[in-house]
This record gives structure tokens, C-alpha cells and sequence, in this order.
């Protein structure tokens, strides 16, 4: 199992930025692919980027392409989304996540596959 706790959230304004941390302590991190979440209020959670052991291989969804950037420092067991031109819409809790052991360039973009969970850090966008 490995353990994740996220930071960097806040309380920001439209237009601005944030990086969220996510530090892994319990197994090899550079192991498993990893994947940030998010869940707005009433709504389900959902993936916004992912990216494969190694850092070669990203994905993103739509609605965050240009304006988020996933990265890792596997020497460093952190992993982090620096967000900018933050918009109200981006208010949510996000989360962290690690998915099984995998090959090098595997991405998980279901929420199924992914096993291990930070508990959250709120973000929110002020108009």
C-alpha cells in the first residue's frame, strides 16, 4: 500500500495559480502510475491528469489541457500539479492517486484502476 497526503491547496481567485503536492511514503513510488482527481460538490470524482511511472507518458482531460501540468520527482516521492489561470470551475477537493504496479510508459485513466488515495485538499476559485 502506499500512503498519500496532498498539500497546497487554497482558497485563490480566478486567473490565478496553485501547485499541489502529494508526497508517497510506504512502497517504491517510482513504481505506479499515478493520477490527480477531483470531486466538486454534488458531483462524482474525476480524473484530470494522469501520468506513467517513469513522467514520459501524460494524460489530460479536456477541460484542464494548457492550463494544468502533472509531474513527478521519483527521487524525491512527490508528485504535483502546478495549476494556472485557475477558473470558478476548478473548485473541487482534489485528490492524489496510485494505481497498481505497471509497465514504464502505462497510463490508468479509469477510476478503477486506481487504488491508493490521498485524502483530499480543497481548492477554491473565487470569481
Amino acid at each position: 500500500q502506499v500512503h498519500l497526503v496532498e498539500s497546497g491547496g487554497g482558497l485563490v481567485q480566478a486567473g490565478d495559480s496553485l501547485r499541489l503536492s502529494c508526497a508517497a511514503s510506504g512502497r517504491t513510488f517510482s513504481l505506479y502510475p499515478m493520477g490527480w482527481f477531483r470531486q466538486a460538490p454534488g458531483k462524482e470524482r474525476d480524473l484530470i491528469a494522469a501520468i506513467s511511472r517513469d513522467g514520459g507518458n501524460i494524460y489530460y482531460v479536456d477541460s484542464v489541457k494548457g492550463r494544468f501540468t502533472i509531474s513527478r520527482d521519483n527521487a524525491k516521492n512527490t508528485l504535483y500539479l502546478q495549476m494556472n489561470s485557475l477558473k470558478p470551475e476548478d473548485t473541487a477537493v482534489y485528490y492524489c492517486a496510485a494505481a497498481a504496479v505497471a509497465s514504464r510508459w502505462a497510463l490508468r485513466t479509469t477510476i478503477s484502476d486506481y487504488h491508493d488515495w490521498g485524502q483530499g485538499t480543497q481548492v477554491t476559485v473565487s470569481s
